[in-house]
C-alpha cells in the first residue's frame, strides 16, 4: 500500500533520481556533471578573472604558481580553463532548450492533428535538414565580427530540431491510440489541452532524455565552430583555447601540453557524465528496460 501511494508522488523527478542512483555508472555520471558544472560556474568566482599577461612567462611550465603552466600570451592556463566553461554549457543547455521546445510543439501538433497541418510541418521539417550548418555558420561569421552566445546557441536550436521533431511525431501518433486520449476526445476538452495536457506529459522522459542528448550535441557545434574560426574570440573558451594551442603549434611544444589538453579533457568528462547519466535514465523511465 505504501509502495502505490508514493510512487505517483514522486512522479517523473523521483524516476529520474532513482535512474541515476540506482547504478554506479550513473551516480558517477552525475558527479561529473555537477563537478564540471561547479567547476565552471562557481570556480571563476574564485580565480582571479582578469587573469593577467606575463610576457616574461610565455608556454611557462607547470609550477605552484601556474598549476597548468602558461600560455603563448603567459596568462594561467588553469584560470583560463576556469573562465572558459560557462559559455561552451550555457550555449550547450540554451541551444538544447530551443530544439527541444520547438521539437515537442511541431512534432506533438503534426503528430496528433495530421492531415494537411502534419504534410506542412514535415516539409518544412525537409527543408530545414537540407540547411548546411556549417555554410550557415560561415555566412554568419562574414557578415558579424561578433556574436553573442545568445545569437549562437538560436541559431543552433533553429537548426538541430527536425531529426527530434520527427521522434517526437512518431511518439505522439502512437499516443494519441491510447484509451486515456479517447476519454478525453469523448470528453472534448480541446485539442491543444489534449495534446499538451494529457499526450505530452506522458513522454516526459523520453523529451528529457533527448534534451540531455540535445546539450551534447550543441556543445560539441559550439566548440568546433571555436576550433575552426567560426566564432568570434570575444571571451575565454574551452573551444577557443583548442583553436589557440592549434594556430600557436602547442602540439610541437611539451610545455604546452596542459593549454591543449585541459580542456579536452573537461568536454570529454562533461559528455561522459552526460552520456552515462543518460544511459541509467533510459533505463528507469523506459519501462521496457526498467526491469532488465
Amino acid at each position: 500500500m505504501t509502495a502505490t501511494t508514493t510512487a505517483p508522488a514522486a512522479g517523473v523527478w523521483g524516476a529520474i533520481w532513482q535512474g541515476v542512483t540506482r547504478s554506479t555508472s550513473g551516480f558517477v555520471g552525475l558527479c561529473l556533471v555537477l563537478s564540471v558544472l561547479a567547476f565552471s560556474f562557481v570556480g571563476p568566482f574564485l580565480v582571479d578573472s582578469h587573469n593577467p599577461t606575463d610576457v616574461t612567462s610565455i608556454w611557462g611550465p607547470i609550477s605552484a604558481e601556474h598549476w597548468l603552466g602558461t600560455n603563448h600570451e603567459g596568462k594561467d592556463t588553469f584560470v583560463q580553463l576556469v573562465l572558459g566553461g560557462r559559455e561552451p554549457i550555457w550555449v550547450g543547455f540554451v541551444a538544447a532548450l530551443i530544439t527541444v521546445a520547438i521539437a515537442v510543439v511541431l512534432g506533438g501538433v503534426a503528430g496528433y492533428v495530421r492531415g494537411r497541418v502534419d504534410h506542412f510541418l514535415l516539409q518544412v521539417t525537409d527543408i530545414t535538414m537540407t540547411i548546411p550548418f556549417i555554410v550557415l555558420m560561415l555566412v554568419i561569421a562574414s557578415f558579424y565580427r561578433t556574436a553573442s552566445p545568445l545569437t549562437v546557441s538560436l541559431i543552433i536550436g533553429l537548426v538541430t530540431w527536425p531529426y527530434l521533431m520527427r521522434s517526437i511525431r512518431a511518439q505522439v501518433l502512437t499516443l494519441k491510440e491510447r484509451e486515456f486520449v479517447e476519454a478525453a476526445r469523448i470528453q472534448d476538452l480541446g485539442t491543444a489541452r489534449i495534446l499538451f495536457v494529457e499526450v505530452l506529459p506522458n513522454m516526459a522522459g523520453y523529451v528529457f532524455i533527448n534534451f540531455i542528448i540535445a546539450v551534447t550535441n550543441a556543445i560539441y557545434a559550439v566548440v568546433g565552430m571555436y576550433l575552426l574560426g567560426l566564432l568570434p574570440s570575444t571571451a575565454d573558451n574551452w573551444g577557443l583555447m583548442i583553436q589557440q594551442a592549434w594556430d600557436n603549434n602547442a602540439f610541437l611544444l611539451p610545455r604546452a601540453a596542459p593549454f591543449l589538453i585541459a580542456p579536452m579533457v573537461m568536454i570529454m568528462l562533461f559528455q561522459i557524465g552526460l552520456v552515462t547519466m543518460t544511459r541509467s535514465l533510459e533505463q528507469a523511465l523506459n519501462p521496457r528496460l526498467r526491469d532488465r
